[in-house]
């Protein structure tokens, strides 16, 4: 198993979201975040443009099978690249174990409806 995480800008989220599920990635938890990096947005209020140090992004985190991790890294890229700077990173991170508390499972059974498999 594994996280993934990838931040991006908050204009590409609804694209992002729309590849994740046509990718049949159904569930996954997002966040809004703040960070530093070489891009730069300028704020304008009355007329007076203001460079603000923090950037807006969309952290999105997913825990994955190990077989669904490149088909959904590439529907990332895909949906989210604009080929300017500040598209964000992608990030995946070994998961040891998870859980589903409702029915004690373990492993790739607790992220996934083995039933719907069937």
């Amino acid at each position: 198993m594994k996280k993934i995480e990838a931040i991006i800008r908050k204009t590409k989220f609804e694209e992002v979201k729309d590849a994740l599920l046509e990718a049949d990635i159904e569930w996954f938890s997002y966040y809004d975040v703040r960070g530093v990096g070489k891009a730069r947005q300028g704020r304008i209020y009355r007329g007076v443009v203001y460079d603000t140090s923090s950037i807006e992004r969309i952290l999105i985190s997913i825990v994955v099978r190990d077989i669904n991790v490149e088909k959904t890294v590439s529907a990332i890229i895909r949906s989210a690249q604009t080929g300017e700077i500040g598209d964000g990173r992608i990030f995946v991170i070994p998961i040891e174990d998870a859980y589903r508390i409702r029915t004690g499972e373990h492993g790739d059974t607790a992220l996934y409806n083995a039933a719907a498999e069937k």
